[in-house]
């Protein structure tokens, strides 16, 4: 049986994930009051968890990824759905919101790479 493979620019895109995530879950954790004050309206410490939440499962979704997990995959939509949400809720407009979207788009087309022939799409169990 051969080895799965990834293209490099998939790994590179996996790993900025991880890296993102990472920044993401702490910041909200650690600096949430920080970045509260610098947007219009002040985000509640409930939405603040939520978020940092957000990023965390993110994070082990993007390990998974590496992992070959397809569920990895409709995880971040679900974590996208929700942040959307949160995002709404705490006052941010439309446009914004649903830019956070782009990003599952993003994924989905950067696990369309091929490497010897066959996408990390395919890969996925």
């Amino acid at each position: 049986m051969e080895s799965k493979q990834r293209h490099g620019c998939v790994t590179a895109w996996l790993i900025l994930m991880i890296i993102a995530n990472s920044i993401t879950a702490i910041s909200y954790l650690f600096m949430g009051d920080t970045i509260s004050q610098n947007l219009p309206n002040a985000i509640p410490q409930p939405m603040m968890l939520g978020l940092a939440f957000l990023g965390i499962a993110n994070l082990v979704f993007a390990i998974m990824l590496f992992q070959w997990k397809k569920w990895a995959f409709w995880g971040f939509v679900g974590t996208s759905i929700l942040a959307l949400a949160i995002n709404l809720s705490i006052g941010l407009s439309v446009g914004a919101s649903l830019f956070g979207l782009l990003g599952i788009a993003v994924l989905y087309g950067i696990l369309q790479i091929k490497k010897d022939g066959v996408t990390a799409w395919e890969n996925l169990e």
